[in-house]
């Protein structure tokens, strides 16, 4: 099978540790192929208690990432870390503070437990990219999208299941995706289905209009 050509995934050290923030779980649980997912990366993921207590309070809300999660660590794909004194510190200089440079419990502690650990943050949202890019500069930060094009992956689902993979954690779990992955992201499902996920830009999902007139207008 002929890989899809991705951007280089920044996923390319094999024995650092991944440490998954919320949005970085709730992707991986809606794609319906998680354990496989993860389990086709060379790397050790760990998730932070303070994440797994900000899932469970998604029950609420109906959402199943808090026992999905709990089947990932029993089958021990997926390992839970804790704060120890060190990388409450680091939290504590994330949490506290004006909002505009502070980030939510579970992605600071994913953050202070990467600084800690020398692992790689895996996080979507961009105000936490800025804030670990402006406060600290060594730590390596990827993303959601970085998983799906690490080759193992790739390798592991094939085109098709990678493809309602991507598609299922745009739909369901509303991923984010990050400009210098767009193209990749709409070049796996199509355009088709990228007009279907509200998380992408809508300058994105009308890429579909945009080509159907320029069809037409060839007719």
């Amino acid at each position: 099978m002929s890989l899809i050509r991705p951007p280089l995934t920044c996923l390319t050290d094999p024995r650092a540790l991944l440490v998954a923030d919320a949005s970085t779980v709730i992707n991986l649980n809606a794609t319906g192929c998680a354990r496989e997912v993860i389990q086709a990366l060379p790397n050790r993921l760990v998730v932070v208690d303070v994440v797994a207590v900000e899932l469970a309070g998604g029950r609420q809300r109906r959402r199943q990432d808090s026992e999905l999660l709990n089947e990932l660590v029993a089958l021990n794909v997926v390992e839970i870390g804790r704060l120890d004194e060190k990388k409450a510190q680091y939290f504590e200089e994330l949490v506290v503070g004006p909002a505009a440079i502070t980030l939510d419990d579970g992605e600071a502690a994913t953050i202070a437990y990467a600084v800690s650990e020398s692992a790689v943050a895996l996080i979507d949202e961009r105000k936490a990219n800025r804030i670990c890019a402006q406060r600290f500069a060594n730590l390596r930060v990827g993303c959601t999208v970085d998983i799906f094009t690490h080759p193992n992956v790739q390798r592991a689902l094939g085109k098709e299941i990678l493809a309602g993979a991507v598609f299922n954690a745009l739909y369901q779990g509303r991923m984010r995706v990050l400009p210098r992955h767009m193209d990749w992201v709409v070049e796996v499902i199509g355009t088709d289905r990228a007009g279907l996920c509200t998380s992408l830009p809508s300058s994105v999902r009308l890429r579909k209009a945009t080509s159907g007139a320029r069809i037409g207008a060839t007719l």
